[in-house]
């Protein structure tokens, strides 16, 4: 069976974006590039809640034009060529081939869980992140805390009560951001 993996950037403080929706902070060096690369090849899919999915459909498409930096071009190709699923209650469709699931969302991802193939790679977002640990589908949550405090904005977890988690790996990157790898308790 797939896992469905969580994969999010957050502050010192536990936001995923500051008070205003600024996401600038987040430093992507060449080790935690190279991390985030490893876990592109454990997945042949990428899911984004609705809100992501508007931010990345219109900055990958066109990386090469607007940024220089070596993770962005490295990375651009491949999402281009990474199976796509958007998580939402309110579109119909979505660009760049993608695939629009939310209407039954346990039913959806649990049959996704049961196909064969590599894991689903659900990246930042908070959403659903919080829909789907709700529902008890997020096998692994990959946090990078990068050395900022942000003093308000969009939790990680909004709203969410206890969720009990084991830790099973840390892992710092570029002397500056801490990998927190966590399973679900069972």
């Amino acid at each position: 069976m797939r896992k469905l993996v969580y994969w999010v950037h957050q502050s010192v403080d536990g936001f995923i974006e500051g008070p205003n929706g600024e996401f600038d902070w987040p430093a992507m060096g060449p080790e935690l590039s190279a991390y985030s690369f490893e876990l592109c090849d454990r997945a042949d899919a990428f899911l984004y809640g609705r809100k992501v999915w508007g931010v990345m459909s219109w900055y990958w498409p066109r990386a090469e034009q607007i940024s220089q930096d070596p993770h962005d071009l490295r990375f651009a190709p491949v999402w281009r060529r990474t199976p796509k699923i958007v998580i939402s209650r309110t579109l119909e469709s979505a660009e760049y081939g993608a695939r629009v699931i939310g209407r039954d969302l346990a039913a959806e991802v649990a049959e996704l869980k049961a196909q064969p193939g590599k894991d689903l790679l659900l990246t930042g977002g908070s959403g659903a992140a919080a829909a789907l640990t709700d529902l008890g589908l997020i096998d692994e949550y990959q946090v990078v805390v990068h050395p900022v405090v942000l003093g308000g904005g969009t939790p990680v977890f909004p709203g969410k009560d206890r969720l009990d988690l084991r830790l099973v790996e840390t892992r710092g990157f570029d002397g500056r951001s801490v990998l927190l790898r966590y399973e679900r308790s069972r």
